[in-house]
């Protein structure tokens, strides 16, 4: 009784304010459906759909908002984050001793915030009141690359994890390609009897096509994968229907197993392809079909006039640095993937 006379006592106020109680109750309801669907859960997965899907790397940034924004924030509405939030998921990330990616995370943390301003859902980005400055240490150029022995335990190791991480890493380091490049990878961009694979611009940084020349040692990983009637991704848990993700638990497995060998010093993933890079130029590989061969594209006048492919050039630099990790992983067990120097 006394809660119906407080709805006749509003009602009264509202009719003696010229405010229909029916329009009032339809209002109200609809600002509760507003709120449920602006939690940072519900504004994330709109963000998702409608931005990063269509960003040739929006799915660096999904992985960032599921891994470390969603479970901190997720049921939160997103109008109650606040600079403080933000700051103590960044000096989470920070204090695990990422600073690269903290800088990423703050970004995506600015992109999702932006988003949700932009659907009304904030009146303005809370992380506007942060510096960078004042939460993030610079960035320092990594420096990062593996020895001998790291390349021998990585090679075993990755024998050990077995489909769909152990090949995926093999491939990693016979290609130089970055990780998203090969864990991405399907079938319909190998051209397998000229030994080509060829990264569409929609998967590459550069926003240009990337072809890669498949040396013997990359064509025989190749052959001990899986193919699936559903989907044609190389690396996949869902019966190729979808490229594998999960990388930061392969990346603890795969350090796990390398450090029952040696006494492992911290890396990440780019950086075997900066070993790769480094291993080029040991080998005499010319610079610019060094760079070439990870995909970086020449600069300057050269970009405009040479049109020249430099194909055979890849080709042999990657034959080069394939014989030289067969000589550094060997001797190495019997079911490891026989390398050869050969290249057609």
């Amino acid at each position: 009784m006394a809660e119906a006379r407080e709805i006749a006592r509003r009602w009264k106020d509202l009719i003696a304010r010229g405010i229909d109680p029916a329009i009032e109750a339809d209002r109200a309801r609809a600002a509760e459906l507003r709120k449920q669907s602006d939690t940072v859960l519900a504004i994330a997965e709109r963000f998702i759909a409608r931005k990063l899907k269509a960003q040739r790397r929006g799915f660096a940034v999904e992985r960032i908002i599921r891994n470390e924004l969603l479970p901190a924030w997720g049921k939160r509405l997103v109008a109650d984050i606040t600079h403080r939030d933000i700051r103590e998921v960044i000096e989470r990330v920070v204090d695990r001793g990422v600073v690269t990616y903290g800088h990423n995370v703050f970004d995506a943390v600015n992109a999702l915030l932006n988003f949700a301003a932009a659907q009304d859902a904030i009146e303005t980005n809370p992380a506007r009141l942060l510096r960078r400055s004042d939460i993030l240490p610079p960035k320092k150029p990594r420096q990062r690359v593996l020895t001998d022995t790291e390349l021998q335990a990585l090679w075993r190791a990755s024998e050990r994890m077995g489909y769909p991480y152990g090949p995926m890493y093999h491939l990693l380091l016979l290609t130089g390609c970055r990780l998203d490049e090969v864990a991405g990878a399907r079938w319909r961009e190998f051209g397998l009897e000229r030994k080509t694979w060829t990264i569409p611009a929609a998967r590459f940084k550069s926003d240009a096509e990337h072809v890669v020349s498949l040396t013997d040692a990359a064509m025989a990983v190749l052959e001990t994968l899986p193919r699936f009637e559903r989907g044609d991704h190389l690396f996949s848990t869902r019966f190729g229907e979808q490229a594998i993700g999960g990388f930061s638990k392969a990346k603890r497995r795969l350090d796990a197993l390398m450090s029952e060998e040696i006494e492992l010093q911290p890396f990440i993933n780019h950086d075997l392809r900066r070993t790769v890079r480094t291993r080029l130029s040991a080998l005499k590989v010319q610079d610019h079909v060094a760079e070439m061969v990870i995909g970086h594209g020449r600069k300057g006048i050269a970009r405009v006039y040479d049109m020249h492919k430099f194909d055979d050039e890849k080709r042999e630099a990657l034959t080069l640095w394939a014989a030289k990790l067969r000589s550094i992983v060997e001797p190495a067990p019997a079911n490891v993937v026989q390398m050869s120097t050969r290249s057609a």
